[in-house]
């Protein structure tokens, strides 16, 4: 029987390993956390799960979650440029918000039972290279410095060295839900932008507030204070940022109520580089490495493309497989030739979205969308399409022959 090994249970590990599962391959995902430790840490992300990734997740019979209300139609915005500031768009399928502490053990604990083996312990590049003598092919689907150093950085869709944003996302209570239910997207240069996402975490409904700070802007302060240092004056500095940058979210505040769920459990401050890596390597014994999720792309999270594109890619590797069992270079290219054009799509999207200062196209089409409802809901559709939308806003050229399309006159 064919042996797949996957290094990493999250998003992009565990979908390759259900749809793997669903071919009766001998499937293990190495780990070097437990589903009780995921469950028990601290947030790792704000995720949005687009229609599109609803979809493959039917495939994969992980689409239904009873006892929660995570689902939302609508993308409010507060425009930073113009006069005229607030429009929205609409899905033509809701999207969905469920803390990845929830999600990911329930993927963990349907991986075991349906027959695919997990194990725990930390690699080494060395022990990744041996288990290719192990498993017929090896998937690394997570890691950092060395392991993620093992897959060649491809400059021609990289153009940051740096972080161009810094991040700060909580989970907040406190803050009304609109009506109808939607991610609120504020962007207020030159702070940075900050989106209120409604989801579902232990407690029920809260809001992740993600702050997507520009380096030296005044809004950065959120992610280089440390909430543990002085929990109460954090609370405080996140008013104030609402109160004057973001006044569509923080018109929605009620100050009394408003806290972390869970305290510094909560709580998320960081920053990630983007960047888009080969597809895979060629190791010394003669076999190869084949890259996925955050070691393939990592894109900055403003636009939620890195798990819906990973998800994606997921599949891509397990229809090729379904067709081929002969993990050579021919294997390698084909997947990447597959997944190629929406991956690189949705870096070039988000890449230019975080420009700093801003791609002169977004400003225009920011506030052309505020008076055109059908390009506003183009846009938020997108979400779904990145080569759509990368179509859409890639160029000057491009944003001005959307806007002067007659449908969305």
């Amino acid at each position: 029987m064919t042996s797949i090994g996957i290094i990493g249970a999250g998003v992009a590990g565990l979908h390759l390993g259900l749809h793997l599962l669903q071919q009766d391959l001998d499937v293990t995902i190495i780990t070097n956390r437990t589903a009780e430790q995921v469950r028990d840490g601290k947030i790792m992300n704000s995720v949005a799960h687009m229609s599109a990734t609803i979809d493959i997740e039917r495939t994969l019979g992980i689409a239904d979650w009873p006892g929660t209300d995570a689902e939302y139609s609508y993308h409010y915005h507060y425009n930073g440029w113009g006069e005229d500031r607030r429009f929205e768009g609409t899905f033509a399928e809701p999207a969905r918000i469920l803390d990845y502490r929830i999600y990911l053990p329930h993927l963990m604990s349907e991986f075991v039972q349906r027959g695919g083996t997990l194990e725990y312990r930390d690699l080494s590049v060395a022990e990744i290279e041996r288990l290719t003598d192990v498993h017929d092919l090896v998937v690394v689907s997570t890691g950092k410095g060395e392991i993620g150093a093992l897959f060649p950085r491809r400059e021609d869709k990289s153009p940051y060295t740096s972080p161009q944003r810094k991040l700060a996302v909580g989970f907040w209570k406190g803050v009304a839900p609109r009506d109808p239910r939607g991610v609120e997207i504020s962007v207020a240069p030159p702070a940075g932008e900050l989106l209120a996402l409604p989801m579902w975490s232990f407690s029920g409904p809260v809001h992740a507030l993600l702050f997507e700070s520009v380096p030296g802007g005044p809004q950065e302060a959120l992610t280089d204070r440390r909430y543990e240092d002085d929990p109460e004056a954090y609370r405080e500095l996140t008013l104030q940022m609402l109160r004057e940058f973001h006044p569509s979210i923080f018109e929605r505040v009620d100050p009394a109520a408003f806290e972390l769920q869970d305290g510094p459990r909560d709580i998320l401050q960081g920053a990630v580089t983007p960047v888009l890596r080969e597809d895979y390597v060629l190791l010394p014994n003669g076999k190869y490495l084949l890259a996925l999720g955050d070691v393939h792309m990592t894109v900055d999270p403003v636009q939620a493309q890195g798990a819906n594109s990973a998800t994606y890619s997921a599949q891509v590797i397990a229809d090729t497989i379904r067709e081929d069992h002969v993990f050579d270079e021919r294997f390698m290219r084909k997947v990447a030739r597959r997944r190629a054009e929406r991956l690189e799509a949705s870096s070039d999207w988000v890449n230019t979205m975080i420009q700093n200062p801003p791609a002169p196209q977004i400003p225009r089409l920011f506030s052309e969308m505020v008076h055109d409802q059908a390009l506003a809901n183009r846009f938020t559709e997108n979400f779904n399409f990145p080569i759509r939308q990368i179509d859409l806003l890639g160029s000057p050229d491009r944003v001005a022959a959307a806007v002067a399309q007659p449908a969305s006159a």
